[in-house]
Order: structure tokens, then sequence, then C-alpha cells
């Protein structure tokens, strides 16, 4: 398998916006786009790969070595790597653990990392609590919608990174772009969707009872993490040549946010997912951007 880029899914959900497709150049007929998922191997969506005739689950599944020995551990393809524009705030949720989830949902919880990508003046993120609050405060607020009260809104600039553990209330607020990576689950439980409706003219499904059984009370605690079991990123800044390299162990992905760069006589540009896979070796990208780098 040559060097390509992903072919990505998408979800046009109501608080999205046009960003994706103007500024980071996707194709596509929806009007708004909310997310973009440019590596997932999920039965909710599942990404492509450009010249090539089949999709990432069936890479996982028939040609492994392609995705590298990490991926022997695990059951299903590990993560899911996407791109959201958020033109209205996204609702308040939390997502569980693998042992909730397992125990409950027959699925994997949900581990996430943020990338800031682009920001608005005054744009932020929603993480964790300002304080430590008690089950019983934390079931009144929810009752009173009055969770926002206590969330710990961040302003965040591009360039940043922010950990989000499974069990840690959070949302993501309108006028940012966030490069997200997550465990391979599209598992999420709201609490509080300030009354809005979806395309069926009713209020959007809320699922309060479970999220009170998974949510961490404690006050948020910065985390900066950008790795775990599930997946590793780093960014990476250059102007001119930049030597990455794909050994046996894991596929390179390189998701582009500003700028361009040439690789193997190829052009890529912002919004693209570039996919090196496992065991190609040494490659040198040529150009000027900013990305972020994923693995296993």
């Amino acid at each position: 398998m040559k060097i390509t880029k992903t072919i990505p899914a998408f979800k046009d959900y109501i608080w999205g916006g046009e960003k994706l497709k103007t500024e980071f150049h996707k194709a596509t007929d929806l009007t708004r786009v909310a997310e973009a998922w440019e590596l997932a191997a999920h039965k909710d969506g599942t990404s492509g790969f450009e010249g090539e005739n089949f999709d990432l689950a069936y890479l996982f599944d028939k040609k492994r070595e392609l995705i590298g020995t990490k991926a022997a551990s695990f059951e299903r393809f590990p993560m899911i790597v996407k791109l959201i524009d958020a033109r209205d705030n996204l609702s308040v949720q939390v997502h569980p653990s693998d042992a909730y989830a397992l125990a409950n949902e027959n699925s994997y919880g949900k581990t996430e990392m943020w990338y800031v990508a682009e920001a608005e003046e005054g744009a932020g993120l929603y993480v964790g609590f300002k304080r430590d609050l008690t089950k019983d405060e934390f079931c009144d607020l929810i009752r009173e919608n009055r969770l926002q009260e206590v969330l710990n809104f961040i302003p965040v600039k591009p360039g940043e990174w922010y950990f989000i553990e499974a069990g840690t209330v959070h949302a993501i607020g309108k006028g940012v772009v966030i490069a997200e990576v997550q465990q391979n689950s599209n598992l999420t439980y709201r609490l509080y969707d300030y009354g809005r409706v979806g395309a069926d003219g009713k209020p959007r499904e809320l699922h309060v009872e479970k999220g009170k059984e998974v949510s961490s009370l404690k006050a948020y605690a910065p985390d900066k993490r950008t790795a775990c079991d599930y997946f590793s990123c780093e960014s990476v800044s250059f102007k001119g040549e930049k030597i990455l390299s794909a050994g046996k162990e894991s596929f390179v992905a390189i998701l582009i946010l500003s700028g361009s760069f040439t690789v193997e006589n190829a052009l890529y540009q912002k919004g693209d997912t570039v996919f090196v896979p496992a065991g190609y070796g040494d490659f040198t990208l040529s150009g000027e951007a900013n990305a972020i780098v994923i693995r296993i």
C-alpha cells in the first residue's frame, strides 16, 4: 500500500457549521458539516483511502500488518480521528469508562484528546467542574437545568492540547475547530442540550441516569497528556523538510491543520489526513505546514 490520504465519513449534527467545507477543503454535498471522521472503522462511520478499493475496517481485518504490530492486542481498530467544527455549543455530555461500557452497552468507553486547530475570539471549552460536587448537588443541578453554573470554562487558542478522560463532564464551545483523537466508540451520554430539538422536531434525547452513574464529580485538574493505551499524538510545525518514519509497530497518520506539503511527489493541503502504512520506513514531508501526527 502506498502513502495516500483518507476519505472521511461526514456527520451533519445540528451544531455543525461550514468551515470544514470552506476552510478545510472537504468535498461533501452536506450543507452543514459537524464532523469529518478522518480515520475510523466503526459501525457508525468508516473512512476510505484515495486510490484504494478498500476501507479502514477491511484493512484492520484483512491486512493488519499495514496497521502495525501494536494493533494485534486490539479486538478492533483502537481509535477514531475527527475534525470537529462547532458553530454552536455541543451538548454537555460525558462518556463512560471501558468497564461501564462493556458491562452495560456492549461497547468500549471513550477517552479522548482535543487539539485546538482554530478558535474565534472568546471561544472556549467546558471541561470538568470548577469545584468538587456531591452526588446530591450534581443531581439537583441537572434537574434544575443549572449544570452550566459549575462547569469549568477554559478560553482557548490554537495549538493547545486537552486530554478528556472517560467520566469527565465536558462540552466543546461554539467557535472552535477541534482535531479529536478518541477511542473507537460513539457512546455519549447527554446531560444538558439547551432545549434544542432534532430533525424530527422533538427535544434531543438525554441520558441523565446513565450520565449520573459515570460522571466524575471532582474539580477539574489540567491534563495535557497526548497519549494513552489507544493512541499517541504529537504536533509538528515545519518549513522546508520534515523526516518521519513508519515502523512495523504502527501506521502514521498526519492531519494537516494549516499549510501544505508534498510527500512521494503528491501534494496534500489543509484538512487532508495522510496515511502511511506500518513498515513504510522513512519518508520526507516538503513544504510548510502545521499538523498533528497520530500513531497507535
